[in-house]
Parts: structure tokens; sequence; C-alpha cells
């Protein structure tokens, strides 16, 4: 009788040990090389740091973080998330900056039922019919920026604008967001070529329009070139600039310089937030990394958090899918204070306005200004069916 009982106490351990696993394994596929890398770097970086201040663990489970390049190629994405699902093995899925990439691999990770935390990428598809129970985005839906500034410029009353974007999911979003909120009359709506450094005919076009203002959604290396030869064609000075928080962020303050000095710009987080979770991440970052955090930074730590959160919940059980599901839904305490989804998987939160300054101490920041939407929702959340 007593070899039954330590049997049985044996194969419950086992099967208890079975349940839990002893590590989490999480697929980071961005864009480390090329025009966006910046972009890519500072949420790597971002979540790096997250990981380090909770003790290499997430949820109280040792986690195994595997990097990936996607080169800003869809085709290399798909290689790599397909490694990562198969061979890997991974729990979960992160990293992806641009909208097209994800829309590539999105199914692919759904139909393994993998959790797709997204950091950054926010397209439309994912917010309405096509929502799934598996993608969560910690960051925002891609119109929300946009739609933040197109509220502001409308409260300054220009009456007309210009409108720039690249010509890809995210591009196409970020304009239809900003003329969800304004109201004047766009005098010209211009998508070019995704990765375009030359903004030559671009601000030709801008020059013969005689705009009253210009809005212009261009991440990377593409803001980096079009803001310095907007400011280089004395065009600052005539029409003004307003842009989303991603392209007047740190990575191109630190490009650009002076020329974005008060250039106004949306976004969903900034430095001053006084919460201690933004406060402790804006210091470590600093000191780990020598650099001011940007937004995307802020969102590659706030994901760690995430999953930590979502983790912890479910007792390490990554076996229970529903509970998951739940406990990211019920949201976690992030560098923006507490933060909550809806069944879509997109944030409810709020949308600042900043402006680019030059301190005291002679460096180049953006400041807090205001409030533009408190506890803001996408646009697309009616269409999703998940409860």
């Amino acid at each position: 009788m007593k070899k039954v009982l330590w049997l049985l106490v044996f194969l419950g351990l086992v099967g208890f040990s079975l349940a839990q696993p002893r590590s989490v394994k999480v697929g980071f596929v961005s864009t480390l090389s090329g025009g966006g890398a910046a972009l890519g770097i500072d949420a790597r970086d971002g979540f790096n740091l997250a990981v380090r201040l909770l003790n290499n663990q997430l949820g109280g489970l040792p986690v195994e973080v595997l990097i990936a390049d996607d080169q800003q190629n869809p085709d290399v994405a798909r290689q790599a998330v397909d490694r990562m699902l198969k061979r890997d093995r991974v729990d979960f899925l992160t990293g992806i900056i641009f909208s097209n990439i994800l829309l590539a691999v999105g199914e692919a990770i759904f139909e393994e039922k993998v959790f797709y935390i997204s950091l950054n990428a926010g397209p439309s598809e994912y917010a309405g019919e096509r929502c799934s129970p598996y993608f969560f985005n910690a960051a925002w839906q891609n119109d929300n920026l946009h739609e933040a500034m197109g509220q502001y410029v409308q409260t300054r009353r220009f009456e007309n604008v210009f409108l720039l974007a690249p010509n890809y999911p995210a591009g196409r979003d970020a304009l239809t967001g900003f003329k969800r909120f304004y109201r004047g009359r766009v005098v010209a709506e211009v998508y070019h070529r995704l990765n375009q450094l030359d903004f030559s005919a671009e601000i030709a076009q801008i020059r013969a329009a005689r705009p009253r203002a210009v809005y212009a959604f261009e991440p990377g290396a593409m803001g980096v070139n079009f803001i310095k030869q907007y400011a280089e064609a004395g065009l600052m000075r005539e029409i003004p600039l307003f842009l989303p928080g991603f392209s007047a962020d740190a990575d191109v303050i630190r490009a650009v310089g002076r020329a974005l000095v008060g250039v106004y710009n949306s976004s969903q987080w900034a430095l001053e937030l006084n919460n201690p979770v933004n406060q402790r991440f804006v210091e470590e970052f600093r000191k780990a990394y020598g650099r001011t955090p940007t937004l995307y930074a802020s969102q590659g730590y706030d994901t760690a958090l995430m999953l930590d959160a979502a983790i912890r919940a479910v007792g390490g059980d990554l076996s229970k899918k529903d509970e998951l599901r739940k406990a990211f839904l019920a949201g976690f305490n992030s560098t923006r204070g507490p933060l909550k989804f809806n069944p879509n998987g997109y944030p409810i939160q709020n949308y600042y306005l900043r402006q680019v300054i030059q301190a005291p101490n002679g460096e180049i920041v953006n400041r807090l200004v205001g409030t533009i939407f408190t506890n803001h929702s996408d646009a697309y959340v009616s269409q999703c069916k998940l409860r």
C-alpha cells in the first residue's frame, strides 16, 4: 500500500511539473537593421531592460528571449516567425514595428494559438472584423495618435491642411485617423513609397499648395530626412508642421536637432508622466543605455510588464489560454499608469500633446503640454465579435 501511495505521489508531482513549464520562451522579431532599425532597437532595449529588472523572469518563470531581425522584409519575417513557432516552440511572440510585416505573419501565429503581443504595429484589420483572441497591442491602434493630432489641429482652427504619409497599412490608417477628427479642408493627401528618403517632389507639392498647416506621418529614417528637408526648404517658418509622436521622438530629435524645436506632436506616453513605473523606466533606461528613451522603448518595456502580469495571474500555467486572455484583458500597471483593454485587444488610454523644446541644460526634448483624449478607444472595436 505504501508503495502504491508513493507511486501516486510521484506521478502527481510529474504531472504537476509537466503542467508547469520551467521557463517561458518569447520570440522577438523586429526591424533591427536598415532605415527602421532605430525603432526596433529602442523597442528591444526597452523590453530587455524590463526583463532584467524582473530578475530575468516573467510571471515568476525564467525567461528565454529569442531575437530575430526581420530586415523590414515580410518574407524574412515569415521565415523567422515560422522557425520560432515550429522549431523553437515559443510561448509568445512580439517585436514587430511595421504593420505590413505584422499582417504578413499574423494569421500563421493565430492559427497556432500563440499569443502575439504587439509593442507597436496596430493595424485596423486586427481591430475590427479580423480581431483574434490571440492578439493584443500594448501600444495603440494605428489611427489613434493621428486622431489625437487631428483633434488638436481642429481646435487650432487651421482651415486647411496638407497630409503626407508612406503608402502602406499604417500610413493609410494614419491619415484616416487624422481626418476622423479634423473637419477642415484637406488640400492634398499624398502617399509616397515606403522607405523613401528624398522628399523634394513632396516639398514642391506643399509649396505649390500653400496650405495653412502640414501633417506628416514619417517613421524612422523617413521622418529624419523629411523634417531636415522641410526645414532646409525654409517651410518651418512659413507653414506649421504637426507630427505624431513617433515622428518627433528622441531618436528623431537626436538626428535632426534644433530644427524640431517648437513642433507639436501627439503621444500616448511622455517622459514626465508622474507614476512610479514610468519614473523607474526613464531613470533605468538612461542609466543602462546612456540616452533618452523614446515611446518605442516605453512600449517594449510595457510589453514585458504586460506578459509578466498575465503569466503571474495564471500561476505560470501557460496551457490556460482562456485564463491568459482574461488576464491580458484585465490589464496591468504600465509606464502610462493602469492600463486596460477592449475586447479586440487594443488599449483604452489617454493621448497627450507634446512640444519639442530646448531645456535650460541645452538638451532638446519633448515637453508634456496637456491631454487631448481621456480613456480613448479605437474606432473599430464595435466591429469585433469577441467579448
